[in-house]
């Protein structure tokens, strides 16, 4: 559900080269080595540029066309782009300088500003030929800042340089970083000289954009650039944990006890290498404690879970801040995963801890092109088995898997002591991915096509969003077939994951704000904020636009049935990391949950169904100490769970004041909780080291007898 690229595409056929027309191509290689997309940039003599790039990954992706001119400075005079978004939404955008007034509009927006010195104007949806623009144009800046319309300043700033060779030819290309657009930088391999352009775009774990004839280096620069990611990350980590060093005591706090949903009297919590190591009423006697936390009475509740991420290197100070301090990866490139964890581990990586899970699809030409993509039941067993054996306590399967495997190959993950769940392979609805062994369902509109689909269905492909929000609304929640598949989910205990925050795009039209969104907006950088403006789906008229928010309501109104019918839901969020799960809660509230059953779901819930539940998910001496201090109380407000102050996990304590401030985000909390360090307390029986030395004066090692 994430938007994985910045880029986008164009799709117009039917371009006749001129004789002046200089032509670069680029082809875009998923990880796994399939092409999915294509770049195609035509350079005429009298100054007119045009793009078309387009790409296609889990049975969507963009197609858009490109026309523009150039200003002396490199900088945008005309612009526009046509096409469809990754989900089909139309894309419209046109911009024009002229006289020093820029004047921009497109199907969510507007503007007009006076321009002076020069400005790069950014579209809500464009090629990868807007990043070679900006690269070339930056390069010219005597001060190495480029302004950006309709706001903010583009910088970059060179990270390496190497020299490649393909097919007898030589290229020295220089990996650069810009920073000013996103949460997060942006890495570019650019060719070098007075004026760069764009040579590759690497996405580690997903895709790898390069000039035609060059995709062979593509790993080369994959390495080298995770080499220089990975010294921006532990730089990062390093300025954002602080080590918690020896005994830790967070006075004052009063603990949401997730199993009974309450809140308790006042309490200190020992803190020592990274768990619990005692509770104790509030104000009792310390005893060699070194660090101090005051609570202030603030509410602790246990680090809470994201049942449903696509875990980045990026985001995890987002997770942090939002007080997730673990998160179930629901499906990645394998290789990446792994060395995530291992930088996790090593507290090289700012991020809350990760529960894999194995992601299994089949081949076929709407395939997502990560983890193993498999064609029959041995290469099925073969993936589990690799997934076992690296630690993955569950698998998740997908949209193209063949069903006649399916049964057993959950059998086989079962056997190897594996959850499955997953999305509902094509052919099959949710009630059969029940009689196969699912353990548990992803997204809520793969439980609605239980209800809409047939066999003829085609749910790899954008049916699998539109159906549900074209028919949902009509649905009868009290007829039988919707009664008897609830009791069987409650008997079954299987899980739902409903992601019902990602979902809310259904109903989101053009120009209007993505509701799970709104409560952070006036947060944001401005060009996020922007970004939550701009429509996932098509959606052609006023009718179609209150069919879909009936629709998606009813969604909502589903799964609170589920939760009182006693089916198991857990929170989850594919989307915007941190933010996105404390809109899910949210929502969890608006179908039916008291806030305090919504955080017994994001805490207790998380932790029984990653199998986690002996050392996280609730607050309790011997547990991992993934603490989370928040301002107000989300037990009684559920939008209080914004206001997080501190949190405790993995030994370090990390202030999302600090974390929003690095990502340009306005904090949401202003005065958060002190460490202050203790006087040093002597103990009866410390001693320092010198154990040989001690030996050989008293003959014979120390005991106490």
């Amino acid at each position: 559900m994430k938007r994985t690229l910045v880029l986008a595409v164009a799709a117009t056929l039917g371009w006749s080269a001129q004789a002046a027309t200089q032509v670069t191509r680029y082809e875009l290689i998923a990880e796994n080595g399939k092409r999915i997309g294509e770049q195609v940039v035509e350079r005429d003599d009298d100054g007119l540029n045009r793009v078309r790039f387009i790409y296609k990954d889990n049975g969507r992706g963009p197609e858009l066309t490109e026309q523009f001119r150039l200003a002396p400075d490199g900088t945008l005079t005309e612009y526009t782009v046509k096409g469809n978004s990754t989900y089909g939404a139309v894309v419209d955008d046109h911009f024009e300088l002229k006289n020093g007034k820029a004047i921009w509009k497109s199907t969510s927006e507007k503007g007009e500003q006076t321009v002076s010195g020069g400005a790069m104007y950014v579209p809500l949806n464009s090629s990868g030929e807007m990043n070679s623009i900006a690269i070339t144009a930056l390069a010219a800046r005597p001060d190495g800042k480029l302004p950006l319309l309709p706001s903010g300043t583009l910088t970059q700033k060179k990270l390496d340089e190497i020299q490649v060779s393909a097919g007898g030819k030589t290229q020295t290309v220089q990996l650069l970083a810009q920073t000013g657009i996103g949460l997060s930088p942006q890495f570019y391999w650019a060719t070098t000289g007075a004026k760069p352009r764009l040579f590759a775009l690497v996405m580690p774990g997903f895709a790898t954009l390069t000039e035609d004839g060059w995709k062979e280096v593509g790993k080369v620069l994959a390495e080298r650039q995770k080499i220089a990611e990975s010294k921006m990350l532990t730089d990062l980590a390093g300025k954002l944990q602080h080590k918690l060093s020896g005994l830790t005591v967070v006075r004052n706090a009063r603990i949401f006890d997730s199993e009974k949903a309450t809140v308790g009297a006042p309490s200190d919590v020992y803190v020592l290498r990274g768990r619990i190591s005692a509770i104790l009423p509030a104000g009792s006697p310390v005893r060699g404690a070194v660090n101090e936390l005051d609570a202030a009475g603030r509410i602790m509740i246990p680090g809470m879970f994201d049942m449903h991420g696509h875990v980045g290197r990026w985001e995890g100070g987002l997770n942090l801040a939002a007080g997730v301090t673990t998160v179930r990866d629901m499906g990645n490139d394998n290789d990446q995963l792994q060395a995530m964890l291992d930088e996790n581990a090593d507290g090289r990586l700012l991020g809350p801890q990760i529960v894999p899970a194995g992601f299994l699809e089949g081949e076929s030409p709407y395939s997502s092109n990560g983890g193993f993509v498999i064609k029959d039941l041995p290469q099925a067993k073969n993936a589990i088995d690799w997934y076992a054996e690296h630690g993955y306590p569950q698998l998740k399967i997908y949209n193209s898997f063949p069903k006649a495997i399916l049964k057993d190959t959950v059998a086989y993950a079962h056997s190897r002591g594996m959850r499955v769940s997953g999305h509902i392979p094509v052919g099959l609805r949710a009630h059969e991915a029940l009689d196969a062994g699912y353990d548990e369902i992803q997204h809520i509109n793969q439980v609605m096509l239980n209800f809409l689909a047939t066999p003829e269905t085609e749910t790899r492909t954008l049916e699998r969003f539109i159906l549900p929000s074209e028919k949902v609304a009509a649905l009868d929640f009290n007829s039988p077939v919707v009664k008897n598949f609830i009791s069987r989910l409650k008997t079954k205990q299987t899980v739902i994951d409903p992601t019902l925050a990602t979902f809310a795009f259904l109903k989101q039209k053009d120009g209007d704000i993505n509701a799970p969104f709104a409560p952070i907006a006036e947060h944001m950088p401005p060009d996020v904020k922007r970004n939550f403006y701009v429509g996932t789906m098509k959606i052609a008229d006023e009718a179609t636009a209150r069919r879909y928010e009936k629709s998606y309501a009813k969604m909502v109104e589903f799964v609170g049935l589920l939760y009182k019918a006693g089916v198991p839901i857990v929170a989850g969020t594919d989307e915007m990391a941190g933010f996105t799960l404390q809109a899910e809660l949210e929502l969890l509230v608006k179908a039916g949950l008291t806030p305090a059953q919504t955080l017994q779901v994001a805490t207790l819930n998380g932790a029984r169904y990653t199998r986690t539940l002996h050392e996280r998910g609730s607050i309790a001496t011997g547990k991992l100490a993934d603490l989370v201090l928040v301002d107000g109380d989300p037990t009684r407000n559920i939008a209080d769970i914004r206001k997080v102050a501190a949190v405790i996990t993995r030994g370090y304590l990390v202030y999302p004041h600090e974390v929003d401030k690095e990502l340009g985000i306005l904090p949401f909390v202003k005065d958060a909780p002190v460490l202050k360090a203790l006087a040093p307390v002597s103990s009866s029986h410390a001693s320092g080291g010198n154990e040989a030395a001690m030996q050989r004066l008293g003959g014979t090692a120390r005991h106490q007898h």
